[in-house]
């Protein structure tokens, strides 16, 4: 497989790699999600079963406003949110939400990302060069996402504490 590597027109947070969560769905984290279980829990919803904990999203759209986004925070005081979230478009209420959790976040390509990347890939994001690579397919054991894995798996948790 030859390196994929798409570039974001906006992008903030910290360089991670994990396995991607793909879907053309959009992303609600009210309606979308059982944020007690961590997985995605709307029926419809292409993801639907399917953990988002320590993973990368790659969705088409943001969907919902300010719940959507204070939920985002509130998974985050519960350790249990996506590593990032990459789409298609997104609105400024949830990148907002993304910025207060400290979940790193993408948005803006000149293609179609959810076609790009193969659902399950090894995927590195990089906001401070605006790159989205792909390590590997689905269940790859290439050296790089190798390295990848291994670099993230001594990575301690963040947790925000609210020092009222």
């Amino acid at each position: 497989m030859s390196e994929l590597v798409l570039t974001a027109r906006y992008a903030m947070g910290n360089k991670v790699a994990a396995e991607a969560l793909v879907a053309k769905d959009g992303f609600s984290a009210r309606y979308d999600l059982n944020r007690l279980r961590g997985v995605f829990s709307r029926p419809t919803h292409k993801l639907v079963g399917q953990s988002y904990i320590g993973k990368i999203l790659v969705l088409d759209t943001a969907k919902g406003g300010v719940a959507s986004a204070w939920m985002l925070n509130e998974m985050r005081s519960r350790d249990m949110v996506p590593l990032a979230i990459v789409f298609n478009s997104v609105n400024p209420i949830l990148v907002q939400g993304a910025a207060l959790s400290g979940i790193s976040m993408m948005a803006g390509f000149d293609e179609d990302i959810t076609s790009l990347i193969p659902h399950g890939a090894m995927v590195e994001i990089d906001p401070a060069t605006k790159t989205v690579r792909v390590l590997g397919g689905p269940g790859s054991t290439s050296k790089a996402a190798e390295e990848h894995r291994t670099a993230n798996s001594s990575l301690q948790k963040v947790r925000f504490i609210d020092r009222g």
